[in-house]
């Protein structure tokens, strides 16, 4: 059994379609198909680009940035706190005052041209020693935050790295150092070596660190088992670059907010010492010791305690602002 069939097709586009069917009982089919070279017109210019969709290519660093300059509370406390910094490195060298001259003859004077703040009990120029005790809350806060997060970072990556026993063990002694209140810690360091910035640094890095050891520990048992620290270990990379190059740069936006708010807690814990006379001694002025010096007068002069209790709390806002800023910037899951 044998059946023929011819179809051709005329369309407006000018294409001439030509089959031809053979069919038999082997169903072997033949198609010729012959397309106009009329199908084929240069598109105009300006339709070229009609579905091109431009996005600005960023990396990762370029996003968070542009994303923190948008939250206003951020960059407000960047930039009081930029001011602060500012302040307390060139405040004191455009000052003919310094932090331990004193003036017999303008004890406690108020506000004026000569004295911004006014002077203390000892005649000491208060505007002058707020800016050094700058220096030293924010050198304590810094190189404290920066030490603690190295051991925390070295100690929670081995940790979570490692797993299994050494994991365990290695928790169980941050949870013994966690038992114990930390301020026991710098009490009981400054007691043995002196009332310094020296014991101080001692007694917050002690047991701080243990905080950013943590969420570094939990952070690295998330990243280890994922594709890319897997192929790291597939084409022979040693367990050390892996950490340190794979899987603590994944984890650097908790890192980085982790690291800002240890900072607000440090001055704090200076200026507590300082407030209750096992912090740093005289001569020498911190935020903690003028509240202290200024608290036997609180009644009679109070602007002596509301200037460095002042510069404390907008010190910690602006850090707080800070951090929650970070916080937003460096997390793909608060984009909207």
């Amino acid at each position: 059994m044998e059946m023929d069939m011819k179809m051709r097709m005329n369309t407006n586009a000018g294409v001439n379609v030509s089959m031809s069917m053979n069919m038999n009982m082997d169903t072997n089919v033949d198609v010729n198909m012959n397309i106009s070279d009329d199908l084929f017109l240069p598109l105009d210019e300006s339709e070229k680009d009609s579905e091109f969709i431009a996005i600005e290519s960023r990396s990762f660093i370029a996003d968070a940035a542009r994303r923190f300059s948008r939250n206003k509370l951020a960059m407000a406390g960047f930039i009081v706190l930029s001011a602060v910094v500012l302040l307390a490195i060139f405040g004191p060298v455009f000052s003919h005052y310094t932090f331990d001259g004193q003036d017999p003859s303008s004890r406690n004077s108020g506000s004026s041209l000569a004295h911004w703040f006014g002077t203390d009990k000892f005649g000491r120029d208060i505007f002058v020693r707020l800016l050094y005790g700058a220096r030293i809350s924010l050198m304590v806060g810094f190189v404290s935050a920066g030490i603690n997060m190295a051991v925390g970072i070295a100690y929670g990556g081995i940790s979570g790295y490692l797993g299994g026993k050494a994991d365990m063990l290695m928790m169980r002694v941050v949870d013994i150092i966690y038992a114990i209140p930390s301020l026991l810690y710098v009490i009981l360091i400054m007691l043995a070596l002196g009332s310094n910035i020296r014991s101080i640094l001692i007694g917050i890095c002690i047991s701080s660190w243990v905080s950013m050891a943590r969420i570094v520990r939990s952070e690295i048992l998330k990243l280890k088992t994922l594709e890319f620290s897997t192929a790291a270990f597939v084409i022979g990379a040693s367990k050390a670059r892996i950490l340190f190059r794979h899987l603590l740069i994944n984890a650097l936006g908790p890192i980085i907010v982790t690291l800002t708010f240890m900072i607000p807690q440090a001055i704090f814990t200076e200026a507590f010492l300082s407030f209750v006379g096992v912090g740093i001694s005289a001569p020498f002025a911190s935020w903690g010791t003028l509240v202290q010096d200024a608290r036997a007068f609180i009644d009679i002069y109070p602007m002596q305690v509301v200037y460095p209790v002042l510069a404390i709390c907008v010190t910690i806002f602006s850090l707080n602002f800070i951090g929650d800023g970070l916080s937003d910037a460096l997390n793909p899951k608060s984009r909207r």
